[in-house]
């Protein structure tokens, strides 16, 4: 109980910063000899408050965001619900050969994020301002993430971070106030969803629910003093830890 509890903790501030704290959590309820499919249930049951902790924390950047977040909201509604359909009904290996290459790919972006904003930029000073919402492309990226987002969170924030980072001109400190809505969302409705459908552990569930609330809050105090650089350093280290963990298991 104390582990579950240190690792809801710990996987709510990693949330809050960076995403990928489901790979704090999980092992951990796998070697309290839990079942993967009943551990990743309760874990997604669990994380639900330490991603509306995370969006409390980070309030103040999501000032002028609201329009952006609604419509964004709706694909992640759309795509929680669809990935957390998709774990009670297919087999864990049908969806989890494509999830490190999609890992691997968010990282890149991520890393590169700079480079590419600098030529979006000068696109955009040729062809006139882009659109606040990112349009149509945004949109189904971030819905299909929220997909992957409804079936196993780990490294979901990443993904949403790389693609907001090519696609709207936007702090980076502002698109991790997104990336926690969105987690939020997708949390929420794949819960719900788990509720009424899935089996799962009421306390591991109220461990990490505890531990995360109180970690979504201190990580996105911590979080939010981050200069860009450290805060992108800190999205490609925890994301290539994810990563290896993913291919190696």
């Amino acid at each position: 109980m104390v582990a579950v509890f240190a690792a809801g903790t710990g996987a709510g501030a990693v949330n809050a910063v960076v995403g990928s704290g489901t790979l704090i959590t999980f092992p951990v309820l796998l070697a309290t000899g839990m079942p993967p499919v009943t551990a990743t249930v309760s874990n997604g049951l669990g994380l639900v408050p330490g991603s509306i902790s995370a969006v409390i924390g980070y309030r103040e950047e999501l000032r002028g965001q609201g329009r952006r977040v609604l419509l964004l909201g709706i694909g992640a509604v759309l795509g929680g619900l669809a990935g957390a359909v998709l774990l009670l009904t297919l087999p864990a290996a049908a969806f989890e050969r494509i999830v490190p290459a999609l890992v691997g790919l968010a990282l890149v972006l991520v890393a590169c994020q700079p480079l590419i904003a600098r030529r979006v930029r000068r696109r955009r000073a040729r062809r006139g301002p882009a659109r606040r919402d990112g349009g149509p492309l945004l949109f189904s990226g971030l819905t299909l993430a929220s997909v992957y987002g409804g079936y196993f969170s780990a490294a979901q924030g990443i993904i949403y971070v790389s693609l907001m980072g090519m696609l709207l001109d936007e702090t980076l400190q502002r698109l991790n106030a997104v990336k926690n809505v969105l987690a939020a969302v997708v949390s929420t409705v794949a819960a719900l969803l788990f509720l009424f459908f899935a089996d799962f552990d009421w306390t591991a569930v109220l461990l990490i629910a505890t531990g995360s609330a109180l970690g979504g809050l201190a990580g996105a105090r911590t979080g939010r003093r981050f200069s860009p650089t450290v805060l992108r350093t800190l999205i490609v280290s925890v994301g290539t830890v994810a990563l290896v963990h993913l291919v190696l298991h």
